[in-house]
């Protein structure tokens, strides 16, 4: 009877743990689980038959639990077991391998190595009778790569459209968030209010933010500006994608945003939310 009576209780706080978890920490709690079981089958067994299927899962598992570090070497032993050439499956190359890699490599600083990777998916695939779209797709998904990276800094300097002189050379022992965007971008305007509240928070505290708008009307944009109580310096010269700035730096895509550091370098790019916030806490301290 005591026996059943411990049991009872010990199964009464097992339940209340997975209770008290969150549908994300149970679901990253398996995709660990799942990446350690494959890993060790993949290690054990390097001449499986499946294994594109075990490394394709092994890849998703990573990404679920942000693990973007280990994606390109991953994603380049899939690539490795692909056909080429005329019979190269596009879905499978550019879809599940090429653009998955490009990503996580921006994110993991590995650019030069997906650089390389996209040198070599071109000329593996110059003689596939799609060549040409697929050249396309590939210089799309890859302008990311050509981006400033992490170390590295930005030339800006203009005349505001309230006419501020601004000049990122000179904010050196701030955090300036570089911010390249447009009222006419829905994920833009979702993710501002983000940017807005650490403006308010830390502005005080030394964050600038330099908004790069790829806008065409002016008064669209100052008319949104105040609205949402933006009070930062913009640039604006009417040119949309051709925005000269957005040019130089080659952005294809928006919301484009960089983070510089107080010495004046990149130190992180395209952070949103929570993930924004914690960085710029972090370089604001130092």
């Amino acid at each position: 009877m005591k026996t059943i009576l411990i049991l009872t209780i010990l199964s009464a706080l097992s339940l209340s743990s997975v209770l008290s978890q969150t549908a994300l920490e149970i679901a990253t709690k398996f995709d660990k689980e799942k990446a350690a079981a494959v890993s060790k089958y993949i290690a054990d067994h390097p001449k499986a038959e499946d294994m594109d299927s075990a490394l394709s899962i092994l890849v998703r598992s990573n990404m679920a639990i942000g693990k973007m570090e280990v994606l390109p070497d991953l994603l380049q032993k899939r690539y490795d077991l692909q056909s080429k050439g005329p019979d190269a499956s596009p879905q499978i190359l550019l879809g599940e391998i090429a653009q998955p890699y490009i990503e996580a490599a921006i994110v993991s600083d590995k650019r030069d190595q997906a650089k390389a990777f996209v040198a070599q998916l071109k000329k593996d695939l110059s003689t596939h009778p799609q060549a040409a779209q697929i050249g396309q797709f590939i210089d799309q998904i890859s302008a990311g790569l050509y981006l400033p990276g992490v170390g590295e800094k930005m030339e800006i300097a203009f005349t505001s459209t309230d006419g501020r002189e601004v000049d990122i050379s000179k904010m050196k022992g701030k955090v300036v968030l570089v911010d390249f965007w447009a009222t006419w971008c829905g994920p833009c305007v979702a993710e501002m209010p983000n940017v807005i509240a650490a403006y308010s928070e830390y502005h005080d505290k030394g964050f600038e933010i330099v908004g790069i708008s790829l806008d065409q009307s002016q008064s669209s944009l100052e008319g949104f500006t105040k609205e949402k109580g933006m009070t930062w310096p913009q640039y604006f010269d009417g040119k949309g994608w051709e925005n000269e700035i957005a040019q130089r730096f080659g952005i294809h895509q928006i919301p484009a945003a960089f983070l510089i550091g107080k010495k004046g370098t990149i130190i992180a790019s395209n952070l949103r939310g929570p993930k924004l916030e914690a960085k710029l806490k972090e370089a604001l301290e130092e």
